[in-house]
């Protein structure tokens, strides 16, 4: 693969050429794209992933799935959870006819679980909206609950052949170390400049799936955080952190701040044999969630249990604290162990409450 010496006029800190280099000089971005996009689609068509189970359909429903699936989780973890999921809610209709507990259930252990919220209330969405059709473009995809930009791009682009750009974090690192983005990309002036590459390196003319896919293989195969595999990447000459041995500084790492502190005490209400859970609100942490009963830290507990839950405390007994540490709040969860009369336990109308 011959050097392709890039211009200043396209990036800051460019790979200088080479004296007496062949090789055309890329002054645009309109021909640094042309180069760009053929050699991703070239190396993702020898290379790249093939086999993975929603790569077997255009079938928009299976690519939103697992679209969603991917979001801050990686492949190998998502492939029998996607398995699972579409084993049981094999198309849009039976995900919105199904009730949340079970959408739920079927989440579990994945994570992120507002991920599973969005899907189920998109799916209703596409039943209510849409009349029961998958949106045909990456517009109508945007306006579904929980698909952003890059992920109605990419559905776009799996499902329906769209020219749409897209922007994960995967691609993210790679669009910020081949053209030395500075800054964190969470900042907005810094996404704004990735957005724009993106745009600009879309190959304009056939090979949309594999550039695509080729980005997302990219940036999770080779150009990955730790130790990229530049000797692998079919980019790599024209990439500006390898050249100036630079690869660990792009993209910035988020900006380090104080995560505040949260206390919270969890209940274990105990009557005989059983366990009281209660469903949390649907937004916020664990939001739809069946979860321990939940107070604050210095709540009275038993006090909390007869009010809350009209229960006749006979003991309470304290087990050891712990952290548990969220992308903004660190919570020192405090485990409380509270047995009460069998016979006065509360029955719960509908669903808040479950023993």
């Amino acid at each position: 693969m011959g050097s392709i010496p890039i211009t200043r006029s396209i990036i800051p800190n460019p790979v200088p050429a080479e004296e007496g280099s062949d090789s055309p000089q890329i002054s645009d971005l309109s021909a640094l794209g042309e180069w760009f996009s053929r050699l991703v689609i070239e190396w993702q068509r020898r290379h790249g992933r093939h086999d993975l189970p929603w790569q077997q359909s255009r079938d928009p429903y299976l690519i939103w799935v697992s679209e969603v699936m991917l979001q801050q989780t990686q492949v190998s973890a998502v492939i029998p959870f996607f398995e699972r999921f579409i084993g049981r809610f094999p198309d849009v209709g039976a995900l919105a006819s199904a009730d949340t507990d079970e959408v739920m259930r079927h989440w579990s252990g994945l994570g992120y679980y507002a991920r599973a919220r969005n899907l189920h209330r998109a799916s209703r969405q596409i039943r209510e909206t849409f009349e029961g059709r998958f949106p045909g473009t990456s517009a109508q995809l945007a306006t579904l609950a929980g698909v952003g930009r890059s992920t109605a791009a990419a559905i776009a682009v799996f499902a329906f052949g769209e020219r749409a750009a897209i922007l994960d974090g995967n691609v993210k690192r790679v669009l910020a170390r081949s053209f030395a983005v500075e800054g964190w990309p969470g900042e907005r002036h810094v996404e704004k400049r990735l957005w724009s590459l993106a745009e600009s390196l879309l190959p304009s003319d056939a090979g949309i799936v594999s550039y695509t896919q080729g980005l997302m293989d990219l940036g999770s195969m080779l150009c990955v955080r730790g130790a990229p595999r530049c000797a692998q990447c079919p980019v790599a000459d024209g990439c500006v952190a390898r050249a100036t041995s630079q690869t660990t500084r792009y993209p910035a790492a988020r900006p380090r701040v104080d995560r505040p502190r949260r206390r919270a005490s969890f209940l274990v209400i105990r009557a005989a044999d059983e366990v009281l859970l209660e469903r949390r609100p649907p937004q916020g942490i664990w939001g739809g969630l069946w979860s321990l009963p939940q107070c604050d830290g210095d709540a009275a507990i038993e006090e909390v249990c007869r009010e809350r839950f009209g229960v006749c405390v006979r003991g309470v007994r304290q087990l050891s604290s712990f952290e548990h540490g969220f992308t903004h709040f660190t919570l020192e969860i405090t485990p409380w162990v509270v047995e009460v009369e069998p016979a006065a336990v509360m029955v719960f109308e509908g669903d808040v409450g479950w023993w």
